[in-house]
């Protein structure tokens, strides 16, 4: 079978979704990370469906929307996250392949890796959307410091994003090690702004002229 017949034969949905942290419940119900979803609307099986935002999909769609990727590169990870088979697959290895992790620790550092990367991806959905939301009008004296935290970190989320997607095991276990300890710090500031839609400068306290200005200290990187 080529890759994506061997994926969706392999990984259901369901599997998946729990694999990247998605808590399912025995009916198959789970709240779609797609919307902001309150009580769970997403059928997940075999392939998923939700009820409040119509996303549907096999397990390739849906790996391909949690993580903002094209449907091969969606195919190749759950490929590569789950050991599938397929046609083409290059099986050669080294003789001594450098391990960074051992067998036994393997499925937790799959979990962390998992958070790290579903984590970094939504940070940088909320740097796109106030890039594009704070950018600096003609009249304005200051930019927003959103605006700044977007032109400041999206570079850097993106290319840590790109070694996570594509680089060796040994790059991706650098960077999640070194991500370890900020993941709490970034959901707690996802979870402050993505539950509302964004950031609004009224609302929220950030005024929307201050050179400058900070954002609550727990929310801080």
């Amino acid at each position: 079978m080529n890759l994506f017949e061997a994926v969706k034969d392999a990984v259901p949905t369901r599997t998946a979704a729990e694999h990247y942290g998605i808590e399912v419940r025995r009916n198959g119900m789970a709240c779609c990370p797609f919307h902001d979803d309150r009580t769970p609307s997403m059928k997940v099986d075999k392939r998923f469906h939700c009820f409040g935002c119509q996303e549907d999909g096999d397990v390739i769609d849906f790996v391909g929307r949690l993580f903002g990727l094209s449907p091969k590169m969606a195919a190749e990870k759950l490929a590569e996250d789950f050991g599938v088979q397929y046609e083409g697959l290059q099986t050669w290895q080294p003789q001594k392949r450098p391990s960074v992790i051992s067998k036994l620790a393997a499925q937790e550092y799959r979990k962390k890796e998992s958070r790290c990367c579903r984590v970094l991806c939504e940070y940088l959905h909320l740097l796109r959307d106030w890039k594009e939301r704070y950018a600096p009008q003609p009249e304005d004296g200051d930019w927003h410091p959103l605006f700044c935290e977007a032109l400041q970190k999206m570079d850097d989320v993106e290319y840590l994003l790109d070694v996570l997607f594509s680089g060796t095991l040994d790059e991706r276990a650098a960077i999640v090690k070194e991500k370890e300890k900020e993941l709490d710090g970034l959901e707690k500031k996802i979870a402050a702004f993505s539950g509302r839609g964004t950031a609004d400068p009224q609302r929220d306290g950030i005024p929307g002229k201050a050179r400058g200005a900070r954002l609550p200290e727990g929310l801080a990187i």
